[in-house]
């Protein structure tokens, strides 16, 4: 398949998938894969089974079973990490956090807790988020949309918009900004995003996402302690209607993107390359397009999109990451199947 820059072949890894979220590696070579109705899969070659154990998951619109870690000490516990959405009162619904502990055969879970739930949870199937990855130090970094209630997101006595940072048990990890703070929920790292539908550590340690703006506006964002990335008070979108968002596109004490798309890509899924086995990749990009079906090769100081790489089997990307030996794999959601690029 021929881009703008050279040429990839795709090689399909597995198929037949409904709605797939996310992936993740265990260290055998085997895979985990979250479908949104609320199965997780294990594969280990040609053999594929349900993962029994996980708790009831509510599939509300865009929000169901989401996104699956496996952690770097996943050999000393077999524990793993599960994002979903739960019902939260009569009409309400959240995004959650869960731990459980894989089988040796991979066919369930066990000891499985719910760490975390967002505040308030609130009605309508939009903007669940939701991403979760591993830092560096070992605390958990998580993504929540703002449920499409836009003020939200800069009201830090909500969960609703923010990137969280949590300790492997849920709760706020130490050196977190506004812990102690009285009007503010302790396991906020960044706020003012709309919908962050990926999360990654670069190679250097560095905390990034991609979030979905409105009509245009769709962001990369280099993430600090404390920052606002001022949705819906400041944006390079508008509202679906054609009305102007919030203030403009910039305020004093208010983040600007490293990137911006508009026309929106409906960004979805990011990885980081760190050379290995492609050494010209070493520190890119890697961002899923839901909308123009294609993953985005991104690069430079300030990163700009250098490729877009496509093809049929790119359909709806929803999760990409790169693999144990380098290759990016991807997850199309318009082909409900798992893909590898090959080197």
């Amino acid at each position: 398949m021929q881009t703008a820059a050279q040429q990839y072949d795709f090689e399909l890894i597995a198929e037949g998938f409904d709605t797939p979220w996310a992936f993740g590696f265990l260290p055998d070579g085997s895979l985990l894969v979250t479908e949104r109705d609320g199965k997780l899969l294990y594969l280990s070659g040609a053999n594929r089974v349900e993962v029994s154990g996980l708790p009831e998951v509510e599939t509300d619109g865009q929000g169901g079973l989401l996104d699956v870690l496996i952690p770097r000490d996943f050999n000393k516990t077999r524990d793993i990490y599960l994002t979903y959405v739960v019902k939260q009162g009569w009409r309400g619904a959240g995004t959650a956090l869960m731990r459980g502990t894989l089988s040796s055969d991979g066919q369930r879970l066990d000891n499985v807790q719910t760490l975390f739930e967002m505040s308030k949870g609130s009605s309508g199937g939009r903007h669940f988020g939701s991403r979760l990855v591993e830092a560096p130090d070992g605390s958990l970094l998580m993504t929540l949309g703002d449920r499409a209630d836009r003020d939200s997101a800069q009201d830090l006595s909500r969960h609703n918009g923010s990137i969280l940072r949590l300790d492997r048990n849920g709760k706020p990890a130490a050196g977190n900004p506004f812990v102690g703070a009285a009007t503010a929920q302790p396991e906020i790292w960044s706020f003012g995003h709309r919908n962050p539908q990926g999360l990654a550590v670069d190679p250097e340690g560095q905390l990034w996402a991609v979030e979905h703006g409105a009509r245009g506006g769709d962001e990369l964002n280099k993430l600090t302690a404390g920052a606002n990335f001022g949705w819906p008070v400041i944006s390079y979108g508008v509202h679906y209607s054609g009305f102007k968002i919030g203030e403009g596109q910039e305020k004093d004490g208010m983040e600007q993107p490293e990137h911006y798309w508009d026309p929106s890509i409906a960004p979805s899924g990011l990885a980081f390359h760190d050379g290995r086995g492609k050494a010209e990749w070493a520190g890119d990009a890697f961002v899923g397009s839901l909308k123009f079906d294609y993953i985005a090769r991104m690069s430079g100081k300030p990163m700009l999109e250098v490729e877009q790489i496509s093809g049929p089997e790119t359909e709806r990307v929803r999760d990409v990451r790169q693999g144990p030996n380098g290759a990016i794999w991807f997850l199309s959601v318009g082909n409900g199947a798992l893909f590898r690029i090959a080197q």
